[in-house]
């Protein structure tokens, strides 16, 4: 009997490798090979197509089959029918703008990595003692680095805390600097009509800024 991996380990291994989160929003499954591989040719690890895209699951599946070793799943999960639909497509991971306790417990029970949206010191807590395997702080532009450097204060240190929301390879560093574990990136690396080649432009942007960031 194979065991399946856990998806906090699973969670580990991406954000080793980059922990930078892709959101693809806008994304058809046409698109989603040659977008796809322009990101994971460029070090990325983690890739979210929001359920508000057209034909969300189709990409999810696709991009999945193409690429086995990435973490890939959705984004704007709202309810625990939505967490089954992602998981049956193929998709391993769940990121919601919000903390809905059955949306993690949803993502538990199928073994899938979930990271739910939170703002507040209480969200926060509530989403980690519910399970959530990191927290996605949104949005960003309403959480100031001085903002995660008190929530970093106070919340476990093993919590991944990922802003979201506005993030540019220009900002990315006073948020690592204040304790970001990692950044969700939305239209600043994707949007639509935007071709693979400019895509792979701005995610190679975003690579740099991390690596060069303390």
């Amino acid at each position: 009997m194979t065991v399946p991996p856990n998806p906090a380990h699973t969670l580990a291994q991406a954000m080793a490798q980059l922990p930078l989160i892709a959101i693809l929003r806008g994304l058809t499954p046409a698109e989603a090979p040659a977008i796809g591989e322009a990101l994971v040719s460029s070090g990325f690890a983690i890739i979210e197509v929001p359920l508000n895209s057209p034909e969300p699951l189709h990409s999810i599946t696709a991009l999945t089959q193409q690429f086995p070793q990435t973490l890939i799943g959705a984004g704007t999960v709202l309810n625990a029918q939505q967490v089954k639909d992602v998981h049956a497509a193929g998709g391993r991971l769940v990121v919601a703008p919000n903390f809905n306790p059955a949306v993690v417990a949803q993502a538990l029970a199928l073994n899938m990595v979930v990271l739910p949206g939170v703002a507040t010191p209480t969200e926060a807590f509530a989403a980690l003692d519910a399970g959530a395997h990191g927290l996605k702080l949104f949005p960003a532009e309403m959480i100031s680095p001085a903002t995660v450097k008190a929530l970093r204060a106070v919340l476990p240190k093993s919590a991944a805390l990922m802003p979201v929301g506005g993030i540019t390879p220009d900002n990315m560093s006073a948020y690592r600097t204040a304790g970001a574990s990692g950044f969700g990136l939305g239209s600043a690396l994707y949007a639509p009509g935007r071709s693979a080649a400019q895509v792979q432009e701005m995610a190679q942007a975003f690579v740099r800024a991390w690596q060069s960031s303390p």
